[in-house]
């Protein structure tokens, strides 16, 4: 519902946030959940002053200075729309970590946030982990896919390690793109 990446001309570093209506008795009661949240999304984007422009997958594609405000305003569309966080909804992010990859410095750049607080942010592969780790206390994330770049053996030991027990952890470009 709200993209980022190379998916959007915008600041926000990772690629999709997307929302799962886990609380759904059925595929057309989860539907309905998911337009009616991407409905409010527009609504507090607009009320904000944000951008309501869409991204190549659809999503909304506001500048952003980082994924903390991208899962607070998902967040605030999930409870407007009268859902319950974590119960009824939950959050699942392709991070696309592969486009974020400095190989030369074996460190993830993350051009957007840079843009917004005006320094350089850039995160080792297991400075990543521990970001998300964070996001992940703090909102209601089951899945997080291509978290790391898919080279990164010593992070995605990493990242299993510290939330593979707690969430799912996808590796498209680890399994299914990487040779």
């Amino acid at each position: 519902i709200l993209n980022g990446g190379v998916h959007a001309d915008n600041t926000v570093d990772l690629q999709e946030f997307m929302i799962m209506p886990v609380g759904a008795e059925s595929f057309h009661d989860g539907l309905r959940m998911c337009v009616e949240v991407y409905q409010f999304l527009k609504i507090i984007l607009k009320q904000e002053k944000l951008s309501t422009s869409v991204g190549d997958e659809g999503g909304f594609a506001p500048d952003l200075p980082d994924p903390h405000a991208v899962l607070s305003l998902i967040i605030r569309a999930v409870e407007r729309a009268g859902y319950r966080p974590e119960e009824d909804i939950c959050i699942a992010i392709d991070a696309a970590a592969r486009e974020l990859y400095d190989k030369e410095k074996d460190v993830y750049r993350f051009p957007g946030e840079s843009q917004m607080k005006g320094e350089t942010v850039l995160r080792t592969g297991k400075e990543l982990v521990e970001y998300y780790k964070g996001l992940v206390d703090e909102f209601p994330i089951i899945s997080i896919e291509d978290g790391l770049h898919e080279d990164d053996w010593d992070g995605w030991k990493h990242m299993t390690q510290e939330l593979g027990e707690r969430i799912q952890l996808v590796g498209d470009d680890l399994f299914v793109t990487n040779i």
